[in-house]
């Protein structure tokens, strides 16, 4: 087997259709399908024969759709590039699952491995597919009862109250040249993975991994700290991780597509900068939060620092949050 006839596998089918004869069967006009392709994360194919039987089928249920006046051609292309985005990272992450086996049973990405793949294949597509279906679904719901629990919220773009969070792996530029490839791969799926894991654990929202940093949103400033001082145990738990900078800042903040926008994010992502190795700083809104809750068994304790020039904040007063004791 050669790398089109997997491809085939993978894909359903063998490609067929030039983008002129999509448009035609569709009923989409080409500059629509070329635009949907490319939202998904694809280069133009001029005139090739490109695009299979299900890629047909998808088009035909796009064109239903807005034929019925449930979805416009721009909302359509929303959503095209949210699931492009999405899934050519799950892709990414899974080809790379299959080629550390690879390497490890001492194979390479030929002849009989090739073979084994597309039995492997046939069998695990249909099962990740119904996965995936599953997860979506979770989310969603998850999703909609964020949005149902808003009373301002709105189509599209919508705003709310909550506590953004950042943080950030000390001297990462430094630490990439003294691992080999492998090594820091390693180290970053962990920090991602474990950061992940905590995030959802306490309840709050994953905006975000950039390899070094995590970007996280928490409906409330106690639950955004409980995160923060979790982080900073994270290093004597995952092997060669240095310590954490945090930052939290609370505010309004804008949703869109999945991710959030807005001065508190700025602001957040401007008290990580000012925070030390293995240290969380908060803005004042945070803090008089977090100072509304000591009646409670909290276990942090709060220390207003001196007041500093922050670039595009003008002067501000951080406070740093520690464990307690």
């Amino acid at each position: 087997m050669d790398e089109d006839e997997l491809e085939a596998v993978v894909l359903g089918g063998a490609e067929r259709y030039t983008p002129d004869e999509m448009a035609a069967a569709s009923r989409l006009t080409l500059p629509e399908v070329r635009r949907l392709w490319r939202a998904m994360g694809f280069p133009d194919v001029g005139e090739a024969r490109a695009f299979t039987d299900a890629d047909l089928n998808a088009l035909l249920r796009v064109a239903a759709l807005m034929e019925r006046g449930l979805i416009d051609m721009d909302g359509i292309v929303e959503v095209a590039r949210s699931m492009g985005q999405t899934s050519a990272r799950l892709a990414e992450w899974q080809v790379e699952a299959l080629g550390r086996r690879v390497t490890d049973e001492g194979l390479a990405w030929q002849g009989d491995t090739l073979d084994a793949l597309s039995g492997e294949m046939s069998e695990l597509l249909p099962e990740f597919e119904l996965l995936l279906g599953y997860v979506w679904r979770r989310q969603l719901a998850a999703t909609l009862g964020r949005y149902l629990e808003q009373p301002d919220a709105k189509e599209g773009d919508s705003e709310s109250v909550a506590t953004v969070g950042f943080a950030d792996m000390v001297s990462f530029t430094r630490l990439s040249r003294q691992l080999d490839e492998v090594e820091l791969a390693g180290l970053v799926q962990a920090f991602e993975a474990a950061s992940a894991d905590l995030v959802h654990g306490i309840g709050a929202r994953l905006v975000k991994t950039l390899g070094d940093e995590v970007m996280f949103v928490a409906a409330a400033p106690g639950q955004a700290i409980q995160i923060a001082l979790s982080l900073h145990t994270l290093p004597s738990d995952v092997r060669g991780m240095p310590q954490l900078r945090i930052g939290l800042a609370t505010g309004s903040v804008l949703n869109r597509m999945g991710d959030v926008f807005g001065t508190t994010v700025n602001r957040a992502s401007r008290m990580t900068a000012l925070a030390r190795p293995g240290t969380t700083i908060v803005d004042g809104t945070t803090s008089e939060a977090l100072h509304a809750l000591s009646g409670f068994d909290v276990d942090y304790t709060i220390k207003a620092l001196t007041p500093r020039p922050v670039r595009g904040l003008g002067i501000v007063r951080p406070y740093a949050v520690t464990a307690a004791e």
